[in-house]
């Protein structure tokens, strides 16, 4: 078993996540969460790669020959694709609303939205 893909993965998403707590800029915030979670497509697919193994395709009444990859991880793949890319345009759209109202995307200088 190949541990690099892991590795790549766990270090995606640690390195996102150290980008969110050391960010000084509400844009460098929604990159860096858009970083951590391109760390879960990548265990994603490194938990359904199977070496030799044929696509799940298959035309009528021939068999694939051997094993074949689980069809279920892929889709899993995208969706989560799909939902990181709605999940940063939401978060974009309101870093622009702060901006707009505020005037500034720094979350220090934020002061209008302490409790």
């Amino acid at each position: 078993m190949n541990m690099f893909p892991y590795l790549v993965g766990g270090w995606l998403l640690l390195v996102g996540c150290l980008g969110v707590v050391r960010s000084r800029d509400l844009v460098h915030t929604v990159v860096c969460v858009s970083v951590a979670q391109s760390g879960t497509y990548v265990l994603l697919v490194a938990v359904g790669y199977q070496s030799g193994a044929a696509a799940p395709v298959q035309g009528e009444g021939t068999p694939v020959p051997g094993p074949v990859v689980d069809p279920v991880v892929q889709a899993l793949t995208l969706t989560d694709i799909v939902v990181s890319a709605t999940v940063t345009a939401l978060l974009l759209g309101l870093v622009i609303q702060i901006a707009k109202l505020h005037g500034t995307v720094d979350p220090d200088r934020l002061n209008d939205l302490r409790g």
